[in-house]
C-alpha cells in the first residue's frame, strides 16, 4: 500500500527554513544597493566570473520541477531521463565553440535582439513573445506549482494559490530590487545549498534501500539503461539522438533566462569557462537527483503519482534537522528558478519592446520598467500555476510544450550561424511554417480523438528539419544579406584558425578546448557505463 507521508516539521526544521528564507532575501536586497544603470540591473554590469556563471546556470536549471520531475520520471520510466542532463555538457561545448564568441561580441541584452541583428525586427518580436510565453507559462508557473506540491504536504489546510503567491513574492522582492546581479549572487549560494540537500537525500535513499549493490541488482535492468529501444515511451534512442540535442540547444543556448547569465560574463574566457563548469555540474545529477527515484522503486512500489516520489523520500526518510536543510535546498532551487525567469522576462519586455517604444528613456526609466514588468509577470504566473494540475505530471507538461514550440527558433539560430545566404525573408517564412506546423502536429498528436502516437522527442526534429529546409530554400530564392550585416555573426573555418592562434598564449588548463575535450570524455564514460 502507499506510504503515509508525515510532513509535519519540527521546530528546528522550521527554524532552518525561516533563517534560510530571510537570509537569502536579505542578501538579495543588500546586493541591490549598487544598481544604477540598465547594464547593472539587466546584465550584472557584465562583470560575472566563471564560478558564479556556472553555479548560477545550475541553480537556474535545477528548479523544483526538475527535482520532482527527475525523481518521478526515474521512478516511472527509468534513468533514461538523465539523458537530458548529460546532453547539457555536449550542447554547452558546442555553444562555446560555435556561438558564444559571436553572442558576447555583439554586446546585446537579449537573444531576440541578436536575431534582429542577424535578420530583422520581425524575428526579434516573434522570439521575444515566444520566450515570454514559455518563461511565464511553462518555466515560472511550473516551478511555482512544483513548489506548491511540496509545501501543500506541510501546510495541507492552506489553499494552493496562497502558497504559490508567497513563493512568487519571496523571489520577486529581491529580483525587482536588484536585477540580475542580485539574482546571480543569491543563485550562487542557492546552488551550494541545493547540492548539499541533493547529497543528503541521495545518501539516505541508498542507505534505506540497502546500498548501491542492492539497488543495482533488484531494479529492472531496463530502468537502469540510458540507451533505450526506439519504442520506449520515455526517451527512445531515436529521440535521444535527434530530439534531446535540439531541445537542449534551445534551453541552454537561446533561452533568455539561461543565456542571460552568460551575457553577463566579464569576458569571453569567463563565459566559456562558466558554461563548461555548468556542464560539469550536470553530470553528478545522475547520482544526486535521478537514482534516488530509482531507490524509491524498491522503497515505495505503489505510489499513486510519480510527482510524489521526491516529497515522499524527503519526509519519510530524513531525520529532524536534516529535513530542514533539504527543504531549504528545495526552496533554493525553487526561488533561483523563479528569480531567473522573472528577471529575464523583465529584460525582454524592457529591451525588446519598451526601449523600442521609448528610445529616449534613460537608465532609471528602463530599470523602473523592468521592476513593473516583474510585478506584472508575478501576478500572471501565480494565476496560471494552479492550472497545471490538469496535466498527468510536471514532466509531461514541461516537455510537451517545448517540443512543439521551439523548433523554428532552433532553425533560425543554426542556419543563421553557418549560412551567409540566410536572410530576413527566409527567417519570416521559417517562423510561419514553424508556427503552423507546430500547431498542426499538436492537434494531430495530442488533441485529436485519434492521436498519431508520435513521441514528442521525434516531433522536435521533424519540425526543425522542415524549418531548416524552409529557411534555406526561401533564403536562396531571395537576395543575400549585406556582408557587413552578417560577417560578425557567422562562424567559419577562418574563425577557428584565428582562435587557435589566440589560444596558444594560454596554459593548457585555461584552454577551453582542452576543458571541453575532458568534459566530453567524462560524459562519454558515464554514458558507456549506463548504456
Amino acid at each position: 500500500m502507499e506510504p503515509t507521508v508525515t510532513a509535519a516539521l519540527a521546530r528546528i526544521d522550521i527554524g532552518i527554513i525561516a533563517v534560510y528564507l530571510l537570509g537569502i532575501v536579505a542578501l538579495g536586497l543588500w546586493v541591490s544597493r549598487r544598481q544604477r544603470t540598465a547594464t547593472d540591473f539587466f546584465l550584472a554590469s557584465r562583470d560575472s566570473t566563471w564560478p558564479v556563471i556556472g553555479l548560477a546556470l545550475l541553480a537556474s536549471n535545477i528548479s523544483s520541477t526538475t527535482l520532482i520531475g527527475l525523481a518521478g520520471a526515474a521512478y516511472s520510466m527509468g534513468i533514461a531521463v538523465y539523458n537530458y542532463e548529460w546532453m547539457a555538457s555536449v550542447v554547452l561545448a558546442f555553444f562555446c565553440v560555435f556561438f558564444l564568441p559571436f553572442l558576447l561580441r555583439s554586446q546585446v541584452f537579449t537573444l531576440p535582439e541578436y536575431l534582429e541583428r542577424r535578420y530583422d525586427r520581425r524575428a526579434r518580436v516573434y522570439f521575444s513573445a515566444l520566450t515570454l510565453f514559455l518563461n511565464i507559462v511553462v518555466d515560472t508557473a511550473g516551478t511555482l506549482y512544483g513548489g506548491a506540491l511540496m509545501f501543500k504536504l506541510i501546510l495541507p489546510d492552506v489553499p494552493l494559490w496562497q502558497i504559490v503567491s508567497v513563493l512568487a513574492l519571496s523571489a520577486g522582492i529581491y529580483t525587482m530590487a536588484g536585477g540580475l546581479r542580485a539574482v546571480m549572487v543569491t543563485e550562487t549560494v542557492q546552488a551550494l545549498v541545493l547540492l548539499l540537500a541533493a547529497v543528503l537525500i541521495s545518501v539516505f535513499a541508498f542507505d534505506k534501500a540497502g546500498g548501491w549493490d542492492a539497488v543495482m541488482q533488484a531494479v529492472d535492468p531496463a530502468k537502469l539503461s540510458l540507451i533505450r529501444p526506439a519504442n520506449d515511451p520515455g526517451v527512445p534512442w531515436t529521440g535521444l539522438l535527434f530530439g534531446v540535442p535540439l531541445l537542449g540547444f534551445y534551453f541552454w543556448c537561446t533561452n533568455q533566462f539561461m543565456a542571460q547569465r552568460i551575457l553577463s560574463a566579464r569576458n569571453l574566457n569567463h563565459g566559456r569557462w562558466g558554461s563548461l563548469f555548468a556542464g560539469l555540474l550536470k553530470l553528478p545529477v545522475l547520482w544526486l537527483m535521478v537514482l534516488p527515484g530509482t531507490c524509491a522503486v524498491l522503497l515505495y512500489p505503489q505510489l499513486s503519482s510519480p510527482d510524489l516520489v521526491y516529497p515522499t523520500l524527503l519526509f519519510d526518510l530524513l531525520p529532524t534537522g536534516v529535513i530542514g536543510v533539504v527543504v531549504a535546498g528545495f526552496l533554493a532551487a525553487l526561488m533561483s528558478s523563479i528569480a531567473s525567469t522573472f528577471n529575464s522576462a523583465a529584460t525582454l519586455v524592457t529591451m525588446d519592446f519598451y526601449r523600442q517604444w521609448r528610445p529616449q528613456a534613460d537608465g532609471a526609466a528602463l530599470v523602473r520598467a523592468g521592476r513593473i514588468t516583474t510585478l506584472v509577470f508575478m501576478v500572471i504566473a501565480v494565476a496560471w500555476a494552479p492550472q497545471i494540475a490538469r496535466f498527468e505530471s510536471l514532466w509531461q507538461y514541461l516537455q510537451a510544450v517545448l517540443a512543439y514550440a521551439v523548433p523554428p527558433v532552433v532553425a533560425l539560430f543554426l542556419v543563421g550561424m553557418f549560412s551567409a545566404r540566410a536572410n530576413a525573408r527566409g527567417a519570416f517564412a521559417t517562423i510561419v511554417v514553424g508556427l503552423l506546423g507546430g500547431a498542426g502536429l499538436f492537434y494531430a498528436n495530442v488533441l485529436s480523438s485519434t492521436p498519431m502516437g508520435l513521441h514528442f522527442l521525434l516531433v522536435a526534429p521533424i519540425l526543425t528539419a522542415g524549418c531548416i529546409l524552409t529557411h534555406w530554400v526561401v533564403s536562396r530564392l531571395g537576395t543575400a544579406p549585406a556582408t557587413e550585416q552578417v560577417t560578425a555573426l557567422l562562424w567559419s573555418r577562418q574563425t577557428f584558425r584565428d582562435e587557435t592562434i589566440e589560444l596558444r598564449g594560454l596554459p593548457l588548463w585555461q584552454n577551453y578546448r582542452v576543458q571541453a575535450a575532458l568534459l566530453m570524455t567524462l560524459t562519454a564514460v558515464i554514458v558507456w557505463l549506463f548504456r
